[in-house]
């Protein structure tokens, strides 16, 4: 799973995630690419889901490359403790996804399997996305 090596502070603040994206919302690297079409905090773990729905499904051929990073700890409080006492312990770590953040891009396969492999990689993700080409972009 994706974490960073090192943070300057343990823990952060939720914070807002509004708008549209004006960064990372094109296609730098592949021919293929899922955008977002949602603001929404994608974990680590679906980050891994999707990125192995789509090596699967192209059989190991072709590039993917993964366009977001989990930068953010996200805190749980243990199961059955009382209200109070402090923020809980980071648990795992998020990629806050503006809308039109391009989140996974692919080459050296044809389209309809790039199509598919994104059509399943999308089933693991918390947001509605869209499959784009260089051409659409």
């Amino acid at each position: 799973m994706l974490m960073p090596k090192k943070q300057k502070y343990r823990k952060v603040r939720k914070g807002t995630n509004e708008g549209v994206a004006t960064r990372g919302q094109y296609i730098a690297f592949g021919d293929y690419a899922l955008q977002s079409q949602a603001n929404n905090d994608i974990t680590s773990r679906q980050i891994e889901a999707s990125r192995q729905a789509m090596t699967r499904h192209i059989k190991r051929g072709g590039k993917i490359w993964i366009r977001i990073f989990p930068h953010i700890p996200r805190t749980r409080k243990p199961q059955d403790v009382k209200m109070g006492s402090g923020k809980g312990n980071p648990e795992f770590f998020v990629a806050k996804v503006k809308a039109g953040t391009v989140l996974f891009e692919m080459k050296g396969v044809d389209e309809s399997v790039a199509r598919e492999a994104m059509r399943l990689a999308s089933h693991k993700l918390p947001v509605k996305t869209k499959f784009i080409t260089r051409e659409q972009a």
